[in-house]
Parts: C-alpha cells; structure tokens; sequence
C-alpha cells in the first residue's frame, strides 16, 4: 500500500501524569494497569491502533524515576530504549508539575531529533489563569516542542492529539498483522490484572515487592481456566496477602475475574496462590525470568 503510514509512538513523563489513560484511550482497550499509586506500569507495554491506512504502535513506559534497587534499574533500561526507536515521542507532563525527575531524559528530550509532542495532561483540573502560565513555562522550557494541553481522563483534545500523530507517523507498511491490538501474550494481561488488584486493595510495601506468575491458561470454547502465583518477597507479605481466613486473597481473585472475563469475551475460571520468593526485586536471574532484564 503505497499511501499507507506506520511507527512507533513512545509515551514518557513522570509516575502518574496518565501516560496509561491516555494510551488505554487511544487504544480502546485496557491494556495497562491504571491506579493512583506510583510505579503502576514496570514494562514497556505496546498497543495497536489500526486504521486502513496507518497503524500506529504506542509504547506505555514506566514512570521515570531515580532507581532505588535492581528492579527499577530495568525499569529505566525501558523507558531508554524508547528514545531509540521512536518515530515520535510524546512527553506527558501534569498541571503543576516543573520537570522529570531525572535530568538526562530532559536534555534527550530538549535535543530530540524525532518530533516531540509535550502533552500537558489534567488541565481540566487547572483554573485558567493556572494554564495559561503552565503552558507558557513548557514553551520556554522546551521551546521546540509542540504543546498540547489535554485530559486523558475525560478525552479532552485527545482525538486532535491522535490525528497529529497520524500527520507525523512516516509512510510505510504496517509493521503487525493488522487484527493484533498488542505484543503482549494473553498471560501477561492475567498477570498485569491480578496485579493491579493488589496495588488496589493493599498499602505500603506489599504491591512493591510483588510479581504475578501465570503457571496454566487453558482456553476452551465458553471459559478460561487459569492458576497464577502471587510472589512476594518475604513470608509476612504472604500473610498480608492471603488475609484472614483467606478473604484478602479472595477478594483479589473476584475482582481480578470480573475484570478477565472482561477483557477476554467469556467466561473465566481463576485459582491464585501465593508463594514466597526471596528478594526477586535485587535478584538478576529472578528478574530476567519475570522479563524485565534483557
């Protein structure tokens, strides 16, 4: 198809500017974890968004932080690699926010040589006067940036900032078949649902230190059995976990289900358990197996 454009569009900004809503919003489906804690999404998660001329590839990253251990390390080694191979970046920045919290990224983003869009997210929280002054520090900060103020949340200005991409995308053939939403396995959603459940419904530490094994998914005609295992890292995480008499632990499987049944058409049948494993977040060999180092 002569006319017909494709790349890679790469979300960065600080934990908890929207960078998941706005991509859930573009794709049409949930695809990353939304909560109001920070450190929600720990991979580089790809969404399609398919048209008959263009396919647009977006990249949800991890907010960008100062690692503290291994883990968030591998965290960052993402957001990295999505200055490398975007077509174009969108920077997301909230209302009342001054800058990232790691001043690299910024230069990368200031000497950019790929169009960047600095999306000023949340403006519906913002009274005009707050506005008008945000969008004119971003315009000095980063005056070769193109700014857009928009609310992931409630879509405003979200389609104008998707058809500029569209404008900006370089032509080319698509780069997935044309019916795929995502790069992900099915696995990977139950693990990031199951996941999200706990940053919900616990405090503190416990969502931190906490990964999601998907063990078996069989899928038959009418229902999807799966069995996961909840890791954490020490056996006092297992006991907040489970809860008293298991009602914590049951609570999460409920809710995770509803949410499965969901996102996969039909009916889900869902078995968790939780297991202890040492120290994952500090351990190489733990995180390559959990795929967050390369």
């Amino acid at each position: 198809m002569a006319d017909h454009k494709a790349g890679f569009v790469n979300i960065i900004g600080n934990p908890n500017v929207g960078k998941s809503t706005l991509m859930n919003a573009f794709v049409g489906e949930k695809l990353s974890i939304i909560t109001s804690k920070a450190q929600t999404t720990r991979h580089r998660i790809l969404g399609i968004v398919n048209g008959d001329d263009f396919q647009m590839i977006l990249s949800d990253t991890p907010g960008i932080i100062k690692p503290a251990y291994q883990l968030q390390s591998s965290m960052m080694d993402f957001v990295k690699s999505a200055f490398e191979d975007a077509d174009v970046l969108l920077y997301m920045v909230e209302i009342g926010e001054k800058a990232l919290k790691d001043e690299a990224f910024f230069e990368k983003i200031k000497n950019s040589k790929i169009p960047v869009l600095l999306l000023l997210n949340k403006v519906d929280t913002a009274t005009q006067e707050l506005l008008e002054e945000q969008v004119q520090y971003w315009q000095e900060m980063l005056p070769s940036v193109e700014l857009h103020p928009i609310s992931a949340l409630s879509n405003f200005n979200v389609k104008g900032v998707f058809e500029r991409i569209i404008e900006l995308l370089p032509m080319s053939p698509a780069y997935y078949p044309k019916d795929q939403l995502t790069d992900k396995p099915e696995r990977f959603f139950v693990n990031e649902t199951i996941r999200e459940k706990i940053l919900l419904n616990y405090k503190k530490e416990i969502p931190y230190a906490v990964e999601i094994e998907t063990e078996e998914f069989f899928e038959d005609e009418d229902i999807i059995r799966m069995r996961s295992v909840i890791m954490v890292e020490r056996d006092s995480q297992k006991g907040i976990i489970i809860g008293h008499k298991g009602a914590a632990l049951k609570k999460v499987g409920v809710e995770s289900r509803k949410d499965l049944e969901k996102f996969f058409g039909k009916q889900v049948h869902i078995e968790l358990y939780v297991k202890v494993n040492k120290n994952w977040r500090s351990n190489s060999r733990q995180l390559k197996r959990f795929g967050y180092n390369k």
